[in-house]
């Protein structure tokens, strides 16, 4: 008697719903299908020539797919979170299960609650981190201005001080310097990878995931906070049941959430610094040597000097002029001359951009470019209308413009054969400054002064 043909498999079944749904000619089919206890999403496209054509699954395809699931919850495996399917025409499946090593994307993430309920009916001894933050963090890490204050005066009155953290990081200052040298650098190479300099702000997103933000403030002040992907202090909390490590300890109040890293409003976390009176501090986060990887290599100058050469190339000879250039950001005098003296003028990098990172880090004094004369006198003339200025005697059509270092005189010329004492003078800096003042003032003692001051905004 002749063997009776086995049942076909789940995928194989998989295979054969999905061949049957594709359009005429498609060549190769991809799919993913996020999966809970409390439902399904999926998303399908066929490859048809150059064209992507999406398709939704159909209820039957979702069934068979949450069936699978829940014949893989069956074995050592245990169920996963996402399925991504790969179809080819000759019939040829390739199927990987996703068991949330990493986050899931946007579109196929469900509510915290559909997780709960999944873990509920599938037990599992240990969750990925971040999906363990992401059901229960219960922000735990958030840190309101309200917050901060009444928990600074809480550890006072409990005696509960900061740990200083000698030595760990480098000063402050020097770590800001070198934190927008990487990104210049970075930047000025086109590179989407690297840390950024946002207004006031150190970004730092590690190809791992891990990351971390640093925050200058007023006074001299600074915070550095981020995460460390599957911190062990975190898997403890979502996987161990530890309480979560007080990471403001001794913090004062102005360590609150809108100078944290947004880790922070996930649970995720894992260390956080503060600066002040010319140390670094900590609560409960663990030593910067734990805590590297999550920060760009602002450790020592020799490593900025290296990161920045790698950069440039093999074959770049340019230590001294990096040297220089890192000089530059510490006293905050970084100009496009000495971006140009490293990266070059061909176009190859983007000086430009580079600049105006150490901009964002006020690491670059403002050198506006000389205003026109044209330019000077129509702004001179908006102004003079827009404050309804008496205007007898003074023509606007008869606005001039003498140029001095920094910006330009306007004025009315008095008329040939008259004199004319507190006579109207305008002062435009290049910056866009303007004063009003008078010919009862000698204008060459003004100038000095304007120069004087506007020298003093750059600085």
């Amino acid at each position: 008697m002749a063997d009776e043909p086995s049942e076909p498999t789940a995928e194989q079944r998989l295979a054969d719903a999905l061949a049957t749904l594709g359009p005429k000619g498609w060549q190769r089919a991809d799919a993913v299908f996020a999966v809970t206890v409390a439902g399904e999403v999926g998303q399908l496209a066929y490859s048809v020539g150059e064209q992507l054509i999406p398709i939704s699954p159909p209820e039957s395809v979702l069934a068979l797919v949450q069936e699978m699931r829940a014949l893989a919850a069956r074995t050592n495996g245990g169920p996963w979170w996402r399925m991504l399917v790969i179809l080819a025409d000759s019939g040829a499946i390739d199927i990987d299960y996703d068991y949330g090593e990493q986050p899931f994307p946007p579109g196929q993430l469900f509510g915290p609650e559909a997780y709960r309920a999944d873990l509920e009916a599938y037990p599992r001894d240990k969750i990925p981190v971040w999906l363990g933050a992401y059901i229960g963090h219960g922000d735990r890490q958030r840190r309101s201005p309200q917050q901060a204050a009444a928990q600074a005066r809480g550890n006072r009155s409990r005696q509960v001080w900061a740990t200083l953290a000698e030595y760990e990081f480098p000063p402050f200052p020097q770590m800001w310097s070198r934190w927008a040298t990487i990104a210049a650098a970075f930047v000025a190479a086109r590179s989407e990878l690297g840390p950024r300099m946002h207004p006031w702000t150190g970004v730092f997103e590690g190809a791992a995931l891990d990351g971390s933000t640093l925050h200058a403030l007023p006074a001299g002040r600074a915070v550095l906070s981020g995460g460390v992907w599957n911190a062990p202090t975190l898997d403890a909390v979502y996987n161990g049941g530890e309480p979560m490590p007080n990471l403001y300890a001794g913090a004062p109040d102005w360590v609150a959430d809108p100078v944290l890293d947004p880790r922070a409003a996930s649970g995720l976390l894992s260390f956080c610094y503060w600066w002040e009176a010319g140390r670094w501090y900590r609560g409960s986060s663990p030593s910067a040597e734990e805590c590297a990887v999550a920060v760009p290599g602002v450790w020592t100058r020799e490593t900025v000097l290296g990161i920045v050469a790698d950069l440039l190339g093999p074959n770049s000879d340019a230590r001294e002029p990096i040297a220089a250039l890192l000089a530059a950001a510490e006293v905050g005098r970084v100009t496009r001359q000495v971006l140009v003296d490293v990266f070059g003028d061909d176009g190859r990098f983007d000086i430009d951009g580079a600049l105006y990172q150490y901009s964002l880090a006020g690491l670059a004094p403002p050198r506006p470019e000389p205003m026109h004369a044209a330019e000077a006198i129509s702004r001179v003339r908006d102004y003079i209308t827009g404050r309804a200025l008496d205007t007898t005697g003074y023509p606007l059509e008869q606005l001039v413009a003498e140029r001095f270092s920094v910006g330009w005189m306007v004025h009315v010329p008095v008329p040939a054969g008259m004199v004319a004492t507190d006579r109207a003078i305008f002062y435009l800096g290049d910056d866009g400054l303007l004063e009003q003042s008078s010919s009862s003032i000698d204008p060459p003692v003004y100038i000095a002064d304007f120069e004087r001051r506007c020298a003093e905004r750059y600085r």
